[in-house]
């Protein structure tokens, strides 16, 4: 097979391989397997020695084990659910061989009666008899190569088997014996020497599927690099983008500061000088502002708008619930009260005649800023002439949701979309690529550090008191816990047990939110909260990103020790926005692991979330770090930015010379479809 049919048959249908029918087409789906490509890709997640060749009187239970027997006799039992059994045998004894849920006539095929084969699976004891049940693999004696080795075993689906997926990957295997290398010779000396193919083969027929080995690296090294490539080519067709440059002063700069007795950090000043030049600049804005929790990033967006109204824009801030909605719009009403900027709310519950007449003026160009959830960019909502679009929370914003997003309003549209998940500086790049970033991380000079201390669950009733001491001095409280209900299987607390506790303890003053009720129930139990008609809230970790509760000084965090750090500073982040000192409370059980005691001393130690993304990267790893599953580093099959930095960092200097030659650039486009990342480039007109 040539170069140019390897790549047509590479992303051809998986149904294109014989012995795929729709069945088996259904169950690949489920493994978002779909194109030939897809199969290869999904690597092994270890192996099964199958070596372990043994007669019948050297057999281990428990242990996988493969024997060579001779069929003797069937044992078909006539009434239902009752399972089939062929007896095997060799010099040594005998064994049972049990099928559930199978037919009499496949059994006969596979199994023939005075048939010498080799069968392989894990050896159980029954009725004092060995036994192998629904063993994986049955082949004749001529074929035991194929069975008596270290096979691959992968993370597959029910129903879909380890032998028939094996099939399917050796097929395709077969099929591509050739294929041209499209990186040079210098490249391939730094990311190992080896070849794409060369790799692909070692990683399904050997233990070389380790994230370490040299042809992992290989495949990770093209998965980083089809990121980056991507991200690169999105950022030049944004930055081509011609706009009407926006043209103001600081005359309502001078009045929202006027309106609050504070000083913005250098931090802040030095942010909003790159926004103001963004702002007038010919080119189209798409920046990224990434703040820790409390760092002053809503000041900084309202100044952003502040001035885009200065130049006789609109401007439209999305969040991502009705009550941070509300939050901002009560917020951006005291900021705004000595300027002329005319500010409206639209959310889902908002008064259809009201909302109609807003829709009105927004096409008109009589309200400048206008606040709400997603429902602002429906189909039916018009602006006269918009210049910005401000996204908070951004963090479940895919790269090709923020290009979607970068047409919203035309060319003349500013971009500005806001974060408090802190990214390590490891993934701002492979996330982050196609945009501009601006850091928050000086904190504002009058938000106190907060206290963090570690308790044993034991010291409770202390706790209690520490509680009804500090309501009476007016502050309420959140109180965390891991799940909704008991769980018979983890011992963790349940949100819905602690209030029935805690209710006792502060009858009609408590309140639960969980990620069960809807919508409309968490705003009226979080409004309650923010009037104050709650002391203590219960909460699973719903309530760790975005809303100011200013009142709210203390959070107790239960088995603490199960939570990422990242998660237990953003649930930290939620206390202490006000003027009184914050604390938190980190309850843990005995017997902590060294990673647990690790994780409370860091957050313990330090109030910084970039660090302490940092270090919990270090500890877990970035797979299920808060937000980044959100955020695009999901779409990484492969890369590991903890095992893989360096390749990182050899892909983006490899980056600039490939983004210097435009044809350098077309030699990478089967990487991008095989990381299905083409689409991105094609479908997407910026222009």
């Amino acid at each position: 097979m040539n170069q140019s049919k390897i790549n047509n048959f590479l992303f051809k249908n998986i149904t294109s391989i014989r012995g795929v029918g729709v069945k088996m087409k259904k169950l690949l789906k489920r493994k978002k397997i779909e194109k030939i490509s897809d199969l290869l890709l999904n690597i092994p997640r270890g192996f099964t020695d199958r070596t372990n060749i043994k007669t019948l009187d050297k057999l281990q239970i428990g242990k996988i084990t493969t024997i060579k027997v001779k069929v003797i006799k069937y044992n078909f039992p006539r009434i239902r659910n009752l399972p089939n059994k062929v007896i095997c045998e060799d010099s040594k004894g005998r064994i049972d061989i049990i099928f559930f849920n199978s037919r009499e006539g496949y059994v006969r095929k596979i199994l023939p009666i005075n048939s010498f084969v080799v069968i392989s699976g894990k050896i159980n004891f029954f009725n004092k008899k060995y036994q192998i049940t629904n063993p994986p693999y049955i082949v004749p004696y001529e074929k035991e190569n194929y069975v008596n080795k270290i096979i691959p075993k992968y993370s597959l689906t029910e129903g879909l088997t380890e032998k028939n997926y094996r099939k399917l990957i050796d097929s395709v295997l077969n099929s591509i014996q050739e294929l041209n290398e499209w990186h040079n010779n210098e490249v391939l000396k730094e990311i190992g020497n080896v070849g794409w193919l060369e790799s692909i083969n070692e990683i399904h027929s050997s233990k070389n599927s380790d994230i370490d080995s040299k042809f992992y690296k290989r495949l990770a090294y093209d998965e980083i690099l089809s990121n980056l490539l991507v991200l690169s080519e999105v950022r030049k067709r944004v930055r081509k983008i011609k706009k009407k440059s926006k043209t103001f002063d600081n005359l309502y700069l001078k009045k929202i500061l006027n309106n609050f007795n504070f000083t913005l950090t250098m931090n802040q000043n030095k942010i909003i000088k790159e926004i103001t030049n963004d702002l007038k600049s010919d080119h189209k804005m798409f920046r990224l502002l990434q703040g820790d929790v409390g760092s002053g990033k809503t000041i900084i967006a309202f100044i952003a708008a502040a001035n885009v109204v200065r130049s006789s824009f609109q401007v439209a801030l999305m969040a991502p619930t009705e009550i941070l909605a509300k939050q901002h719009y009560t917020l951006a009403k005291k900021i705004f009260k000595k300027t002329d900027v005319i500010l409206d709310l639209v959310t889902g519950k908002t008064d259809p005649k009201i909302k109609k007449n807003i829709y009105q003026h927004l096409k008109e160009g009589k309200i400048n800023f206008v606040i709400g959830t997603h429902s602002l960019f429906q189909k039916n909502i018009h602006f006269r002439n918009l210049g910005l679009v401000i996204i908070d929370e951004q963090h479940k914003f895919g790269v090709k949701q923020r290009i979607e997003l970068s047409n919203k309003g035309g060319k003349d549209c500013d971009i500005l979309l806001m974060s408090a998940t802190p990214i390590p500086r490891t993934l701002m790049l492979a996330v982050y690529g196609d945009m501009d970033v601006s850091r928050l991380i000086e904190k504002p000079l009058n938000r106190r550090e907060i206290i963090t201390i570690s308790k044993p669950e034991e010291k409770i009733n202390e706790i209690l008191i520490y509680i009804k001491k500090k309501i009476k001095e007016k502050n309420q409280i959140f109180w965390v816990c891991p799940l909704i209900e008991e769980s018979k299987k983890l011992d963790y607390s349940a949100a819905i047990s602690k209030y029935k506790d805690l209710s006792k303890v502060f009858p009609k003053r408590t309140g639960l939110i969980h990620g069960s009720l809807d919508k409309n129930e968490k705003d009226e139990v979080l409004t309650r909260f923010l009037k104050k008609e709650i002391d203590v809230l219960i909460s699973t970790t719903v309530i760790e990103v975005g809303i100011d509760f200013p009142n709210a000084n203390v959070i107790i965090i239960e088995n603490s020790n199960k939570f990422g750090l990242s998660q237990l500073h953003q649930l930290r982040g939620r206390v202490g926005r006000g003027e009184k000192q914050g604390t938190c409370i980190l309850l843990y059980k005995k017997n902590l692991s060294e990673n647990a005691k690790k994780r409370i001393r860091i957050l313990k130690s330090s109030n910084d979330g970039f660090f302490i993304a940092e270090e919990d990267m270090k500890l877990r790893g970035f797979g299920d770090i808060l937000g980044y599953q959100q955020s695009g580093i999901k779409d990484f099959r492969l890369a590991d930015p903890i095992h893989h930095e360096n390749l990182f960092k050899i892909a983006e200097k490899n980056l600039k010379v490939i983004e210097a030659d435009k044809e350098n650039f077309l030699k990478y486009e089967f990487l991008l479809k095989l990381f299905d990342k083409a689409d991105i480039i094609n479908e997407i007109n910026l222009d």
